[in-house]
């Protein structure tokens, strides 16, 4: 019987629906019952650059993320460890002064672009789920949370997605379906794909 936490990882490209799979599997499985860590807060602090310099980085590439911090963290978890982990401003491109205490707990929820990237992660994932959206939805769900959520303007969305995310969604994210367990679109039943992940996770026990 498995008595470290069980790590599931969810990846995929861009506004691919990780998020609401995520949140769905915490319901799924009970708030008490799981952590969900959310890894664009891994993102690399650029507070040593011009906020100009800061807008013009590559943030859709692996080494744009503090990977060795994630997998000492997820390491951490995995021996019944808390961690602290960094909270991560997405409009001016900066770690916040505040942080957020994650403890462990049965499972623990890894979701972001690069989760299956890093050799040094994959060891430690349970279960590896991978999200994939074509690129024109992506695209429309980007421009929507972009505006509303993170005061970009529509024109530069559009520029990002095709001079550095949809590139690197070829490049890197979508190569790292081949470390998955489970693979789903995100235009797919969310209540299917997540009674599939609820089934693989029953498996493990």
């Amino acid at each position: 019987m498995q008595t470290s936490p069980q790590i599931i990882a969810v990846a995929g490209p861009s506004c691919s629906g990780k998020s609401c799979v995520a949140e769905a599997l915490v319901t799924a499985l009970g708030e008490s019952q799981c952590q969900s860590i959310a890894l664009d807060h891994y993102y690399r602090d650029l507070r040593h650059l011009s906020p100009a310099e800061r807008a013009r980085q590559d943030f859709d590439c692996p080494d744009a993320w503090e990977s060795e911090l994630l997998v000492e963290h997820v390491a951490q978890l995995k021996r019944g460890e808390p961690v602290v982990i960094p909270q991560y401003d997405f409009t001016v491109h900066l770690r916040s002064e505040a942080t957020s205490t994650i403890s462990p707990a049965p499972f623990i929820i890894l979701e972001g672009l690069f989760a299956l990237c890093y050799p040094t992660l994959l060891p430690l994932i349970d279960v590896g789920v991978f999200i994939d959206i074509d690129d024109d939805t992506a695209l429309a769900r980007r421009i929507q949370r972009d505006v509303e959520e993170r005061g970009r303007t529509r024109e530069s969305v559009v520029s990002q997605f095709r001079t550095t995310v949809q590139p690197a969604v070829e490049r890197y994210i979508r190569p790292s379906a081949a470390a998955a367990t489970l693979r789903f679109e995100g235009t797919a039943d969310l209540r299917t794909s997540v009674a599939a992940i609820m089934t693989r996770l029953d498996e493990l026990r």
